[in-house]
């Protein structure tokens, strides 16, 4: 399919370009001219064009967990939310750990997605943190990361060894930081409100402990690691001065770490529990100036689907974790754009540019002549009630249901196709 976008704002940081103009797809790519009429001429007027933003933290939860997501509902939720591409973490039943289960979801993607799927394998067998998995064998199958999210690496050694040998591969090792002891047995930040609410809390250094651990991993075998769910103030800062000293690390947090306190937890609402926990107003500040400062380098979902079945019980026996793809463009516009915390710009290099360049993904992450077609329009005066019955996730598990919202998605465009349009 050939498109002619007229008329529209693009804000593409890969060029550090904002002007008004015409985009051009043809075969699939971005073109600087069309060689026949096109097939579909889109008004741009009043919207803004920008790289096709890429989630580098997701579950799709299949194989292993349709009940709560496939790779089919889930791809569908992302191109709503103006999401390209996805990273789909390997806490599957069965763990991404080997070639045929990388190739299953390759191949699932392709036949019933509508949105790119990359999947991170396991950094170790099985995810239990005893043994290397086989990241040749994973990265030849098409992985373009290596983690055991949900659960930490533990062991330093392994951790060690992880970095060291993913530099052959230029693969990211993304760490889930937490120390499992710390946190044991606790449902929400460790605080005034836990202690109000009579729940058990997870204090910020048990993410923190792990970070500066994984710096120092980093720093001693040169590996590359990326620090997934920022959420601590204390956390930005170990970022920050491991840039400073020019250790190989980069981060992602999530809108719901720069949107929401531990007070929204008040109302024992099990969709406000995810790990690491919501935090407190110094940490919120803290997410902000560390994105605004460039120390964090991503905006990510963390969408993580559950059943309303298992979410609806006791806080203390709910799942963590919430559903992201569909707020988060819209989250990332009225918390930071319209709150000049960042600027435009500045939110899609977070959300495109540099997700691209951090995992190596040729192609994307720019409109540049070309580049692959994926294309992310907004309308920045689309409004909108974010409503249960409006949710395309096979899960309903969000602490937005029912928030109004102006700014989101109004096409999403994937390798020259046209995904999602309202």
């Amino acid at each position: 399919m050939s498109l002619h976008i007229k008329n529209i704002r693009i804000a593409d940081p890969s060029q550090n370009k904002d002007e008004k103009g015409d985009l051009f797809v043809e075969n699939g790519k971005i073109v600087s001219k069309l060689s026949a009429n096109p097939d579909k001429i889109i008004d741009g007027r009043g919207k803004i064009a920008v790289p096709g933003l890429i989630d580098v933290h997701s579950h799709l939860r299949e194989p292993g967990q349709e009940g709560k997501e496939t790779i089919k509902t889930g791809t569908r939720a992302a191109a709503k939310g103006g999401i390209t591409s996805v990273l789909c973490m390997p806490n599957t039943k069965p763990v991404i750990d080997n070639a045929p289960t990388v190739e299953f979801i390759l191949l699932k993607a392709q036949k019933e997605g509508v949105v790119n799927v990359f999947p991170i394998g396991c950094a170790t067998k099985g995810s239990l943190g005893q043994e290397l998995s086989e990241i040749g064998v994973l990265k030849r199958a098409g992985i373009v990361a290596v983690s055991d999210d949900g659960l930490p690496v533990a062991d330093s050694q392994i951790m060690r060894r992880a970095l060291e040998y993913t530099k052959m591969f230029k693969l990211p090792v993304i760490s889930h930081s937490e120390d499992k002891e710390l946190s044991k047995n606790g449902v929400m930040n460790e605080g005034k409100n836990s202690m109000i609410l009579g729940l058990r809390g997870i204090p910020r250094q048990a993410e923190e402990v792990m970070v500066a651990r994984d710096i120092m991993l980093a720093e001693l075998t040169g590996g590359y690691l990326h620090i997934a769910h920022v959420s601590t103030a204390g956390s930005v800062d170990l970022i920050r001065q491991a840039k400073k000293k020019g250790i190989k690390v980069t981060a992602e947090t999530c809108p719901h770490y720069f949107t929401l306190t531990d007070d929204v937890v008040k109302l024992y609402d099990t969709n406000t529990k995810m790990n690491p926990p919501l935090r407190g107003d110094k940490d919120v500040a803290a997410v902000k100036e560390g994105l605004a400062d460039a120390t964090i380098d991503c905006i990510a979902t963390d969408h993580a689907p559950h059943s309303q079945e298992e979410k609806n019980k006791e806080y203390d026996l709910a799942p963590f974790g919430i559903i992201g793809f569909e707020t988060m463009l819209s989250l990332v516009l009225s918390e930071l754009v319209s709150a000049k915390v960042l600027t435009l710009m500045q939110c899609i290099e977070k959300m495109s540019v540099n997700p691209a360049k951090i995992f190596n993904l040729e192609g994307r992450g720019s409109l540049k002549e070309g580049s692959i077609a994926d294309i992310t329009i907004i309308d920045p005066q689309y409004s909108y009630e974010f409503t249960k019955e409006s949710i395309i996730s096979k899960s309903k598990n969000s602490p937005f249901i029912g928030r109004k919202f102006t700014g989101g998605a109004v096409m999403t465009i994937v390798g020259g196709n046209i995904v999602y349009q309202i």
